[in-house]
């Protein structure tokens, strides 16, 4: 079978009105020339029946399976990369490769079996897989709405009501997708780390590799070992899932006891050995270093400078009658605030039950938390037209003028997507692209101001405000994927568009089955101590941009990225410190010990491992599900019991009474 390499018959001038084969066969990313390959083979069959068999099931199983793991204090988010690839080569040798018509489709001929099992068609029975899982956030964003509705304010909504909503808001991205695909899928310098991951991963389970160690079979020893481990942390011994030695240490002190545990404190020298805590913000393997450290400066200025001053010095407004650290609202007293008792039917806020309970208080990380999401507003406005203006600019010149790299030459050989087929979607409704957190706080400062005491709406009208965006960051994410792996658009487009649908119905069937047959789900307070069904809970770049100007000689000043610095605690709460510690721990052994020292093991194996630990940890999650956790099976042992940092959701105000907290005079 032919296969087609540069320079295709498609040439672009390099400035000079030139074909440049040295400088434009290559990508000007260095991880993506590592990684990515530059031929393409376009005779490859990828609409065929195996991928079309393979993507339902798996978007369906996968969609169902991440929305019931959804509802653990720990979620597991479960792909399908490895199991479909054995699936993929038995329905190759079994199915009849007999050739035939159907009528309406002329004289073309087709078969359920065209020849081996190929890349492309395990990369789009993969994408069908992954809208399975929200693309990689686990079930549709919008069922915690519905969660919201009946779990916590028990209140009812009708299923139609509720698919809607869920379908609605997950296609709705496709709009802005459509209008931005040219701007960040198409520049060579438009990388976005995760797809690499992916075309490692891919490329290590379908090439031939004579080495010694191949990537296929390193990946198999890595998967083993992953998914051998988690029996550990995943059963066996929890509490190294957040090893708080310092409460350890100091089990009757209060203060120690926030400043220490991992979970419900600062977490100062907490770390995990639980992969999926340390990849919960994704995988830390992934990520470039510079946007590593400046989460790191990011979080320890905000979590051991800013809130020990706001908590201990300053007591910002009453802090100190609350715990330090969590996701609930409480009283003026201390005590968990009843929402469900100041909403009324119609989801708005009964002013009289709400004097009552008196004024909502937040834990000092929570309120902190949307502060600095505001700042990270800001500054990613300020950052973004310093920094990348100009950049942005010529790109957006550059399109017009046909400026390309040697992927999208060869994607020249594939029909583009018209326009007009990510109309409908819109019509429903690269630098800090993926930063979409922030979204959520002005959504919901807005529609604060514009509609308040009305919870539900305001929490729908932040579901549409974020996933257009993050939608379409995950759209477009794949679509660089497809654009990596030399993949059809209108096939990509066709099997995202279809598996979104599937998948956000099936998401709201299996969340409605375990919200009216699981007693008391989410409710922490009601549920047993060991139950998993908790459920998880503009100035500044200006600064930057002038040292920079001073001292241009210094490369590191641009790689201060405050929109990320300030943004480092955006998904705190759920997030908790112990995540932080361990996924920048790990990501810098990575991503600067590992590619600084050992290149070429990091270009072989790096990503390789990173989807062998997911795939390990995913498949022991489900076996122990099915084997000891539908009778709730546990272990009753001192290694079992959470991190043994009870006293660090007490309050340290003098007077304040909470049950199993010492009262302080």
């Amino acid at each position: 079978m032919a296969t087609l390499e540069t320079p295709p018959p498609y040439t672009t001038t390099n400035g000079r009105g030139g074909y440049n084969s040295d400088e434009d066969d290559v990508s000007p990313v260095e991880q993506v020339r590592l990684t990515v390959s530059n031929t393409d083979d376009p005779t490859l069959p990828v609409w065929t029946f195996r991928m079309w068999f393979l993507g339902l099931i798996t978007c369906a199983l996968l969609s169902s399976l991440n929305q019931f793991f959804s509802y653990r204090t720990q979620p597991v988010v479960i792909t399908v990369q490895v199991a479909t690839l054995p699936m993929g080569h038995f329905l190759a040798a079994v199915l009849p490769t007999a050739k035939f018509r159907i009528p309406g489709f002329g004289p073309r001929l087709f078969s359920f079996n065209p020849g081996p099992f190929n890349m492309k068609e395990h990369v789009l029975i993969s994408i069908f897989a992954n809208t399975g899982c929200a693309f990689g956030f686990g079930p549709a964003y919008a069922v915690g709405i519905v969660t919201i509705i009946k779990a916590f304010n028990h209140r009812n909504i009708s299923f139609l009501a509720g698919w809607i909503l869920i379908i609605t808001t997950q296609v709705l991205g496709y709009g802005w997708a459509g209008l931005l695909r040219k701007y960040v899928v198409e520049p060579a310098h438009m990388w976005w780390p995760n797809t690499l991951v992916q075309v490692s991963f891919f490329r290590a389970l379908h090439e031939k590799d004579e080495s010694r160690m191949s990537r296929a079979r390193f990946f198999l020893i890595a998967l083993f070992c992953s998914f051998s481990w988690y029996l550990v942390p995943g059963y066996l011994f929890t509490t190294l899932s957040s090893i708080s030695w310092v409460c350890w240490a100091f089990s009757k002190s209060v203060t120690a006891q926030q400043i220490g545990s991992g979970m419900r404190g600062l977490g100062l020298g907490a770390l995990t050995l639980d992969w999926t805590i340390v990849s919960y913000l994704s995988s830390p393997l992934i990520w470039p270093f510079f946007s590593i450290v400046n989460v790191f400066l990011g979080y320890t200025l905000i979590t051991y400078i800013v809130i020990p001053i706001a908590y201990w010095g300053l007591d910002v407004y009453g802090a100190k009658k609350f715990p330090i650290f969590s996701s609930h609202l409480f009283t003026d007293q201390g005590q968990r605030y009843n929402m469900s008792a100041i909403v009324n039917k119609k989801f708005e806020i009964d002013m009289v039950q709400y004097e009552k309970q008196g004024r909502i208080n937040l834990s000092m990380f929570f309120a902190l938390s949307y502060g600095f999401g505001f700042a990270a507003i800001a500054s990613t406005l300020t950052h973004v037209a310093l920094f990348y203006g100009r950049e942005i600019y010529e790109r957006f010149r550059a399109s017009y003028k046909g400026k390309e790299d040697i992927h999208t030459r060869l994607m020249r050989n594939y029909k583009d997507i018209p326009s007009w087929w990510f109309s409908p979607a819109a019509w429903s409704d690269n630098c800090s692209l993926s930063e979409t957190e922030w979204l959520v706080v002005i959504t919901e400062y807005i529609m604060g101001i514009i509609y308040p005491g009305r919870p539900i709406a305001n929490i729908c009208f932040k579901t549409y405000g974020h996933m257009s965006t993050a939608q379409a960051v995950s759209f477009l994410s794949d679509f660089k994927l497809g654009h990596y792996m030399k993949i059809p658009p209108r096939s990509m487009f066709l099997v995202q568009l279809i598996g979104t649908i599937i998948a956000g119905t099936v998401n709201i069937l299996v969340a409605w089955w375990q919200l009216t047959s699981i007693e008391n789900i989410c409710q922490d307070d009601l549920l047993p101590h060991d139950s998993p069904w908790k459920c998880p809970r503009a100035m500044g770049p200006v600064f930057v941009w002038l040292f920079h100007k001073a001292f241009p000689t210094r490369s590191w000043i641009p790689l201060i990225n405050l929109p990320v610095l300030f943004g480092a605690i955006a998904d705190m709460p759920p997030a908790t410190p112990v995540i932080y510690n361990s996924w920048i721990l790990v990501g810098t052994i990575f991503n600067f010990f590992i590619f600084r020292y050992k290149k070429k093991w990091w270009q072989r194996y790096n990503y390789i491992l990173s989807a062998a630990l997911d795939a390990g940890v995913a498949f022991m999650a489900v076996l122990l599900y099915f084997s000891v956790g539908i009778e709730n099976k546990q272990l009753n042992w001192w290694g079992t019991h959470d991190e043994h940092c009870d006293l660090a959701t007490c309050p340290t105000a003098k007077g304040i009474v909470v049950d199993g907290c010492p009262v302080k005079q």
